[in-house]
């Protein structure tokens, strides 16, 4: 990757939906060798995709939740399973393994704080293998 192809992905990053020709006027391309850098980038997996950023009130996750895990085993079962079960629920929006403690990180966007209660109890703390949770309220997000 050269400065061209990381100033096509900064542009990339802040408007996903900017046309060629706007995004060749930006990074001093003409459309056709912007067009295929973009292409390459995303051949390459460098560019994965495109999305929306959403207001998370708008669709009813407004209301964010940092739940840090614990497991009280690591055989490969024990964590694939609980790893595959909570991967799977819309709710959770990131997880992370980490080294040392906690055992995850996973970032949970609901609609309020009973969908919160009722979520944590009914789908996440009847995972087999939990030894500990502890959620943390987001206050206010300063940059996403």
């Amino acid at each position: 990757m050269d400065s061209t192809d990381q100033a096509i992905i900064d542009v990339l990053q802040q408007d996903g939906r900017i046309s060629n020709v706007d995004l060749a006027e930006r990074v001093n391309l003409t459309p056709g060798p912007c067009m295929r850098r973009v292409q390459r980038l995303e051949a390459a997996g460098v560019i994965q995709g495109y999305g929306a950023r959403v207001t998370p009130a708008a669709i009813g996750r407004g209301f964010e939740v940092i739940l840090d895990v614990d497991l009280i085993q690591f055989d490969r079962d024990s964590v694939h399973g609980f790893e595959e079960a909570l991967a799977a629920y819309d709710e959770v929006v990131e997880m992370h393994r980490l080294f040392g403690s906690p055992d995850y990180f996973v970032r949970i966007a609901v609609a309020n704080l009973e969908a919160y209660e009722d979520f944590l109890s009914n789908q996440v703390l009847v995972i087999p293998g939990i030894q500990k949770v502890s959620s943390r309220f987001t206050m206010k997000t300063i940059k996403r």
